[in-house]
């Protein structure tokens, strides 16, 4: 595209996928389709959200929707026809088309199980591409998320190839390549009403009758992103690559990582109403030690300021690392530290955490449920942040705890690598602490390292925490990325 194209014509991008905030959110695929369209808007970029229109979108936002039509559209094998309804609503400028149809979208919440979410996602797919038709809306690209969008690509090229939405370039983007829509082929077959040469192993072929609707998704789009450039390498080895590792090799030419942003409105420590002491990078010298005594005094630790106070928000999952510290957690303990956890899961992790709470009182908090003004507390109370991850696509608690001058203590995996700079003694270099291998005892030395610095070389550990606020992490700078790409492919 011309400089004076792109000048005149605003790109244009049909943003699909299953969940989006503030309607409905499971995890950080709904932030996501929330925050990206908005930061797009400012790049002279013109935005719409497709998403299902579930039973479950709570009353106050259905109110504000108006219809706009509706048609039947055919999409079995046998030919049988479902309802497509059209809802839109508007909001900060970006434009939401949820897909109406009480067969798929008047139940569960909004997943179920594999076996019913294949049909409603094939549906949704299809959908989605007729529903762009219908309105008259032509983007110059399709960015589809995650296996519940798999189906767009394929379908933009076969079925819709020779209609007005089949002029589009199509991105697909795995958030977390461990879901992947598997099923039977004939399921598959039946629900989407392909034809059999795409049942192979170069697109949804993955065993003798299994097929994959992620897979045929990757095989047909233009670009693949990860959320973050280390992903999109891991996902290319047998460690990470869900059993798809081969296939993502294969289309690796069309593959690249761009790392998520978070909301800088929403976590900013100058104007959190949620810290009992607000500052910015100027005086968070003299605020921090009072937010961390806030936190003490709220979670019955000892109260003192000088203390090393090492915080957890996570899932309490073997994902998130936490096998690691269960090993080495008596040993990270000494007079001078304290833990703040807060989360819930694994039962065994919550036991644990309980346990050690019990061993060390005053020492350790074990905040077993999710407690938002307490999670912004923590990162504002708390000296470093523990994500010892085993995997973790992009992550948000480490650019969240930079934003609030929280030093990230993490292992070197997907976003946390591309996020967290390893700090260097020998120049004072860095934004936080480092471990490679998988393995408890190299967690622990990350620890000592991180303390170390906080105890003894109190100028170092200052210059790390400025940098960290003034770091980046605003999705701009993620959107910036993405309209690169988008630009490339609607050449």
């Amino acid at each position: 595209m011309s400089e004076n194209h792109a000048g005149n014509h605003p790109v244009r991008v049909a943003f699909v996928g299953s969940e989006c905030y503030p309607f409905i959110k499971t995890g950080g695929l709904g932030d996501v389709m929330y925050a990206l369209p908005r930061a797009l808007l400012r790049e002279n970029c013109e935005v719409r959200v497709l998403m299902p229109y579930y039973a479950c979108i709570p009353e106050k936002f259905k109110n504000n929707m108006s219809f706009r039509g509706s048609f039947m559209m055919d999409l079995t094998q046998d030919g049988r026809s479902f309802f497509v309804g059209i809802m839109e609503t508007e909001m900060d400028g970006v434009i939401y088309d949820f897909i109406e149809n009480r067969d798929f979208f008047d139940w569960g919440n909004p997943y179920t199980g594999l076996w019913e979410d294949i049909p409603k996602y094939c549906f949704f797919s299809k959908a989605s591409l007729a529903v762009l038709n219908y309105l008259d809306w032509t983007p110059d690209v399709i960015h589809c998320h995650d296996w519940q969008a798999g189906l767009v690509p394929v379908y933009l090229r076969t079925e819709f190839a020779t209609t007005p939405v089949g002029k589009a370039k199509s991105i697909l983007t795995i958030h977390n390549l461990r879901f992947q829509g598997i099923c039977s082929v004939d399921h598959l077959k039946y629900w989407t009403g392909l034809p059999d040469y795409l049942f192979d192993y170069s697109v949804f072929l993955i065993a003798n009758n299994e097929a994959n609707m992620f897979k045929g998704g990757l095989a047909y789009c233009d670009r693949i992103t990860t959320v973050s450039a280390t992903y999109a390498q891991e996902i290319q080895t047998d460690f990470y690559g869900e059993k798809l590792n081969g296939h993502l090799w294969y289309h690796r030419a069309k593959l690249s990582g761009i790392v998520n942003g978070i909301d800088v409105d929403l976590w900013n420590s100058r104007t959190d109403k949620l810290l009992p002491a607000v500052y910015s990078e100027e005086d968070v010298l003299e605020k921090k030690p009072q937010n961390k005594e806030a936190l003490q005094a709220r979670l019955g630790l000892f109260k003192d300021s000088s203390k090393f106070v090492l915080g957890l928000i996570s899932r309490l999952t073997d994902q998130k690392g936490l096998d690691l510290i269960n090993t080495v957690f008596s040993k990270m303990m000494n007079a001078n530290t304290q833990v703040v956890i807060l989360g819930t899961g694994d039962a065994r992790y919550e036991n644990a955490f309980r346990y050690y709470e019990s061993v060390y009182p005053g020492q350790v908090c074990a905040y077993i449920k999710y407690d938002e003004s307490l999670a912004h507390q923590i990162y504002a109370g708390a000296d470093a942040l523990l994500v010892p991850s085993l995997f973790e696509p992009c992550g948000l608690t480490q650019l969240i705890a930079m934003r609030y001058g929280t030093v990230p203590v993490v292992r070197e995996t997907g976003g946390l690598k591309d996020t967290v700079e390893p700090y260097n003694e020998y120049t004072g270099e860095g934004n936080g602490f480092t471990f490679d291998y998988y393995n408890a005892d190299l967690l622990l030395d990350a620890v000592e390292r991180c303390r170390k610095v906080y105890r003894e070389k109190k100028d170092n550990w200052n210059a790390i925490v400025k940098r960290d606020m003034e770091k980046d992490v605003s999705w701009e700078h993620s959107a910036r990325q993405y309209m690169d790409l988008y630009r490339e492919l609607a050449q």
